[in-house]
């Protein structure tokens, strides 16, 4: 299909701008103006599509933009798609002809299974790389924003025509993995019998809860030797927290957390024995690396399944170990310090990254305030251990040397400045490219009602209960609307309602804003959520299915206002894909289904289809819904969403 096929409203428009190129040549001769400027009026009754031109002659001219646009207006011929033309505070306003117009939008919707998704004409290979949770407990709710913003970025930009692949940094670097493997180690390394980031998530907090109430006692001892009242203090409000938390574990992991608790007793420096390890993965120790990969792959596997479960795959899982057995940072640090941006600070290798922004003209390109100061960055502590900056540089490095053009790093807010800082690193040590395509995307958090998270203390509201309620809560709804259905399709209704109203909701709020998940909006039937765009998706299907015939359409007919906004909206919908996902903007998604389901809903209400006066308006008002339900499926297809039939 070609593109003014797939795009009518690019038909349209360049069919008025054909119109309107003649009609200034006739009221004013000579006068040329290489395009004009369009949008569309605020109300569809006002015309499809309105001009800026007077506004561009007006200086000129010499004349007023309202009595210029009177002047062309009236030489405009109603040819085609084009009804009419009239002249409105000083713009050119189009009115397309019902019968054409109609036609053209609604055939290209219902011809092309893919109709919206237009296709950019320089195509880019593109690696997004999100979630990247490390692998010591279950994916919370926090981690799912990133996971399902990360998806339906890459999932845009593939329909957009991009060649994508989507990566998992796999952060086994450390000691928190460390301190998980040696209570594994303990347990003397079973197998999962539940999901196996659940199983990881409670040897890590039963290993770490376990090791600071030693800590804890032992330092109490010597306060209390001592008489320091105020860290006796202290110490106590500690205890309590962690004793909290192990009371907790008692009931959550009472397996794990009795026997972890009572092997660690036995350790006088469990500290030192988690160091000791770490260390031994570091440096590539066989048996160690064996131990830390099976206990790595075992919640890997878990995520994998629950992301699975949300539609969410990778293409690569990338392991930060890799870079380091490789010396891939030691590699980017040695051709840091030979550069003249690095300089020593009290012992401290740090870079100049203000200086680097100021000679590349960093600030000017990437859109920086120009006084804007940008701190210096270290990279070798006074004490000679490095920041993570170095691998992230390695990591960079690897990333591009893929094949990829442009890639797009989906990390939270908190790390602006240190995305910031990577990207100029990059531009020191020869490699602009890096710098100028790659993206920090980042996002805010997401709070629930069930209060802070603490992965340390076995405190989180990991993801599978949170579909587990959402889809719960949803079969509710379900059963309440269509108890007829048989159970296993009730349940699979709700899994789609459930899962899409998590999506929705985080993909709803601007990435920059904190999202409060708030579950009566989520799964709020009447508006702005995925259940209520799935609604309206299943009714469209409900009318389709009932049709025993579809007599052939007179588009003519439509003639309601509601009908108009309607037809206007679909016709919209390429472009508002191609916006979306050209600024990585998944709002612009959702804000749009939200408001062709509620256009959708106020037809179905107030018009009949089935029942209409003629065969003709029948058939159009058929073809209407069909192209609404096409629309609100892509949609969904584009977040991620699964748009059920029934509902």
């Amino acid at each position: 299909m070609g593109l003014n096929m797939s795009n009518p409203l690019a038909k349209l428009r360049e069919e008025c701008q054909r119109q309107l190129t003649a009609a200034m040549e006739a009221a004013y001769p000579g006068i040329t103006l290489l395009e004009s400027k369009w949008s569309q009026p605020p109300d569809s009754k006002m015309g499809e599509l309105a001009s800026a031109a007077p506004f561009q002659l007006a200086k000129t001219l010499r004349q007023k933009p309202a009595d210029i646009a009177a002047n062309i207006a009236k030489n405009v011929k109603k040819n085609g798609l084009i009804a009419s033309a009239e002249a409105v505070n000083g713009y050119i306003n189009f009115h397309a002809d019902k019968a054409n117009y109609y036609k053209l939008v609604l055939e290209a919707a219902v011809r092309d299974p893919e109709y919206g998704y237009l296709k950019t004409t320089e195509p880019k290979r593109v690696m997004v790389e999100h979630t990247s949770a490390n692998p010591i407990h279950p994916i919370t709710i926090g981690h799912a924003r990133n996971a399902i913003i990360g998806a339906c970025l890459a999932n845009m930009l593939r329909l957009r025509g991009n060649s994508m692949r989507v990566d998992f940094l796999v952060n086994d670097m450390g000691r928190q993995v460390a301190l998980a493997t040696w209570g594994w180690t303990l347990l003397d390394k079973p197998e999962p019998d539940i999901r196996g980031e659940l199983f990881i998530g409670a040897i890590y907090a039963s290993t770490n809860v376990s090791i600071e109430l030693l800590r804890v006692a032992k330092e109490n001892k010597v306060a209390e030797e001592k008489g320091d009242v105020p860290m006796i203090a202290e110490l106590q409000e500690e205890q309590e927290k962690f004793e909290t938390a192990a009371a907790d574990l008692e009931k959550t992991s009472p397996k794990i957390f009795m026997a972890l608790r009572e092997k660690i007793a036995n350790y006088p420096d469990p500290a030192a024995e988690i160091a000791k390890l770490n260390t031994a993965y570091e440096n590539n120790d066989p048996e160690t690396v064996k131990a830390v990969r099976h206990l790595v792959k075992i919640c890997i596997d878990g995520f994998v399944q629950t992301m699975g479960e949300l539609g969410i795959k990778y293409d690569s899982f990338d392991y930060e170990s890799d870079l380091v057995w490789e010396k891939k940072a030691d590699e980017v640090l040695d051709t840091l310090r030979h550069t003249d941006f690095v300089e020593q600070n009290q012992g401290a290798l740090v870079l100049d990254c203000n200086s680097v922004a100021n000679i590349f003209a960093l600030k000017q390109r990437w859109g920086l305030a120009p006084n804007h100061e940008i701190p210096r960055l270290v990279l070798v502590r006074s004490d000679g251990t490095t920041l993570y900056t170095l691998r992230d540089m390695a990591y960079s490095i690897y990333k591009f040397s893929t094949g990829m053009d442009k890639v797009i790093n989906v990390i939270g807010q908190e790390q602006a400045l240190a995305q910031l800082q990577l990207r100029i690193a990059l531009v020191a040590i020869g490699k602009p490219e890096m710098g100028d395509y790659q993206m920090h995307y980042g996002y805010e958090f997401v709070k629930l009602p069930e209060g802070k998270m603490s992965g340390r203390l076995g405190r989180y509201v990991a993801l599978n209960d949170v579909m587990d309620r959402s889809i719960e809560l949803a079969m509710k709804e379900v059963t309440e609307r269509t108890p007829d259905l048989p159970e296993a399709q009730r349940r699979d209704i709700a899994r789609m309602v459930g899962l899409g109203a998590i999506k929705y909701t985080l993909l709803s709020v601007d990435a920059n804003k904190q999202v409060i998940f708030d579950w009566a909006k989520a799964l709020n039937f009447e508006t702005n959520s995925a259940p209520f765009i799935q609604y309206s998706h299943a009714r469209c299907c409900n009318i389709l299915k009932k049709a025993e015939t579809r007599p052939a359409p007179d588009f003519s007919q439509l003639t309601d206002p509601k009908e108009r906004e309607i037809v206007n909206a679909v016709a919209n919908w390429p472009e508002v894909f191609a916006e979306a996902a050209d600024v990585l903007k998944p709002g612009t998604i959702t804000a749009y289904l939200n408001s062709l389901a509620d256009k959708y809903n106020s037809f179905y209400s107030a018009l009949r289809v089935l029942n209409a006066e003629t065969p003709g308006l029948v058939g159009a008002r058929l073809a209407l819904v069909n192209a609404v339900r096409i629309v609100l499926r892509n949609g969904c297809v584009a977040l991620g969403i699964e748009a059920p039939e029934r509902m």
